[in-house]
């Protein structure tokens, strides 16, 4: 299977809709993307038009998405978002990073950084950031695709009573 990657996509209702699911769907499957399981769409809408507000219309953010080339069906997601401070405007972070678990273990996710890093070289970036909830193995992952682990918070992050995972963040240098 092929990937389809279109940055800026209209984000109209089928779109808003299709990422929504997409994210439903990777937070039930386990994903560290702001929610924990069980969580339905209408939980995600809000988070959800938050993150488009920021695209749309002409917001500093960006969307990324990819969709299998046979099907057309939305396979995974990404946000650059920007800090909203002149002096960071030289990179970007990269929020709501999402592949459907249904494609997972493909290389699909490694596939959206690469595109990822291909568009921010071509703004002339120079380095990408990202952020992951620890004990989920996300730095290895983000480490294979050429990311270091910069910064650490232990605890930062509640999923649960007793359950505090480290909050880490990764950098992606393009220099």
């Amino acid at each position: 299977m092929a990937l389809i990657f279109t940055l800026d996509p209209k984000p109209d209702p089928d779109l808003r809709a299709a990422v929504v699911r997409l994210w439903t769907d990777v937070t039930n499957a386990g994903g560290a993307v702001g929610f924990v399981a069980p969580v339905t769409e209408d939980q995600v809408w809000e988070s959800a038009d938050r993150q488009f507000a920021g695209i749309a219309p002409e917001g500093p953010d960006r969307l990324l998405v990819a969709h299998d080339e046979a099907t057309g069906r939305l396979v995974g997601v990404l946000f650059f978002e920007s800090m909203r401070f002149d002096l960071m405007e030289h990179w970007r972070m990269l929020k709501r990073v999402m592949v459907h678990p249904d494609f997972q273990g493909h290389g699909y996710g490694a596939a959206l950084l690469a595109e990822a890093e291909r568009v921010a070289r071509a703004w002339g970036l120079d380095a990408l950031r990202l952020s992951a909830r620890g004990g989920q193995g996300l730095e290895r992952f983000y480490a294979r695709c050429g990311y270091r682990e910069v910064g650490r918070v232990p605890a930062a992050i509640r999923v649960g009573p007793g359950d505090d995972r480290d909050d880490i963040t990764m950098w992606l240098d393009l220099r």
